[in-house]
């Protein structure tokens, strides 16, 4: 092994020990959860795929262009020692889900699996279990049902699919995904049981279009499926429990991600110590020296996305000012015309929550408008994720299971057309409620 993957994954850890940290307010470098990351990044770029290296790099290299004409431009105020922070909290997370693989198998063997359900069925609880689980583990869920798949073999095009719609799809409605609290932060005065009442329903809707359209596209005879047995759901649930025990009693004032990121690799090595410190030490060592620097791709492509996402807006900050407004009522029409144009430019690569956060700050929203706006920018996140080749999701499953997200964005391109009519639909059936 090169010293330089060592030293990699020794950083990435260090990343994730400071995060963790932080979250008790012990800061051992400003910033320096990002510093880590970057430069584990840099020692391990050359072994990133081809693909994802060009990709992260026209990301970092256009992010850091719209930050100097920000700067040199207009005159914007760049914190420059910060930039390196861009989706830290999100590579901490990844970083500690991995941790999942050192719980239990402690001899290396893995139990059978026994016959797995296939067809519509399979699929449809593949959709199912990632949309309920993911609604609190958010994108940790993909991965603990995708490994488990692809402990069969290979996850197949059916399957990314299910996984990538299922989590994407719960953004419609989930009071702990990371889009109800980003747009909870810009829209305050909105209502939950209403946009909770046509979320909910467009959601299931999605998951029966999926089954449906899957089924046609795709022979599911041998695809299999994830099971809602309850052995299947066992480490699932119970992960889900504890996040709702710290999250409502432990430590409420953490976010789900944040609780995600040290509560997995605090599981992983509880389950370990038992076995004795040796164990657990040779463990920890073999997934710090191997699986880390293994998460290069996806590391890259996240820090990368996000100092692209610094970049826009704070170009779109600087150039648009705080005063002009682009709507001066917030309708259906007005929804309608947010909801394509950020979908759209979810298409072109751009994260939805560049799209929702500069939205919020053209709109001076009064009355029931914070109702409208909130439905409209999750819609517009739920959409947006799944067909975005810069989403999230759709990173994670390029860098975990090799899947282009451009690849994944041509695949999406019809489901994300119909749900987008149901969309439209459903605003307007809102508008006239509210």
């Amino acid at each position: 092994m090169p010293l330089r993957h060592a030293l990699a994954g020794v950083l990435i850890l260090l990343g994730l020990v400071q995060q963790i940290l932080a979250f008790s307010g012990i800061v051992l470098l400003p910033h320096g959860v990002g510093y880590a990351l970057w430069l584990a990044t840099l020692l391990l770029w050359r072994d990133i795929p081809r693909r994802t290296r060009w990709q992260a790099g026209a990301l970092a290299v256009i992010g850091l262009g719209l930050l100097v004409v920000s700067r040199w431009h207009y005159g914007a105020p760049v914190a420059w020692p910060t930039v390196t922070s861009g989706n830290t909290y999100v590579v901490a997370m990844l970083v500690g889900v991995s941790f999942i693989g050192l719980i239990g198998n402690r001899s290396g063997s893995s139990r059978p699996l026994g016959r797995p359900v296939t067809g519509r069925r399979g699929t449809a609880g593949t959709w199912l279990g990632v949309h309920l689980l993911g609604t609190i583990l958010n994108l940790s869920t993909v991965f603990m049902i995708g490994d488990r798949l692809a402990r069969r073999a290979p996850l197949t095009t059916p399957q990314l699919l299910a996984l990538n719609r299922g989590l994407s799809s719960a953004a419609l409605w989930s009071p702990f995904f990371a889009s109800m609290g980003v747009v909870m932060t810009l829209a305050p005065g909105m209502e939950y049981s209403r946009v909770l009442a046509i979320g909910l329903p467009l959601a299931l809707v999605s998951g029966a279009l999926t089954t449906f359209e899957l089924s046609r596209r795709f022979d599911l005879t041998e695809v299999a499926g994830f099971s809602l047995s309850p052995r299947s759901l066992l480490m699932p649930v119970a992960m889900a429990a504890l996040v709702m025990l710290f999250h409502f009693q432990l430590t409420p004032e953490l976010g789900i991600v944040s609780i995600i990121t040290f509560l997995l690799p605090a599981v992983a090595l509880a389950s370990n110590l038992p076995a004795g410190p040796r164990w657990t030490w040779h463990r920890v060592r073999q997934h710090t020296l191997t699986r880390l620097p293994a998460m290069r791709g996806e590391i890259a492509l996240f820090l990368s996305a996000g100092l692209l996402t610094l970049g826009l807006s704070t170009l779109v900050a600087a150039a648009t000012g705080s005063e002009w407004r682009l709507f001066a009522h917030f309708g259906a029409l007005q929804a309608v015309i947010s909801f394509l144009a950020i979908v759209l430019s979810a298409v072109a690569g751009l994260h939805p929550i560049i799209g929702v956060s500069v939205l919020a700050s053209m709109l001076d929203l009064r009355g029931s408008e914070p109702t409208l706006f909130a439905f409209t920018a999750l819609a517009s996140w739920a959409v947006g994720t799944s067909v975005g080749p810069l989403s999230g999701i759709n990173l994670s499953l390029q860098g975990r299971y090799g899947i282009s997200g451009y690849r994944m964005m041509r695949l999406n391109l019809s489901y994300a057309l119909v749900l987008s009519a149901l969309v439209v639909g459903a605003i307007m059936l809102l508008d006239a409620w509210l």
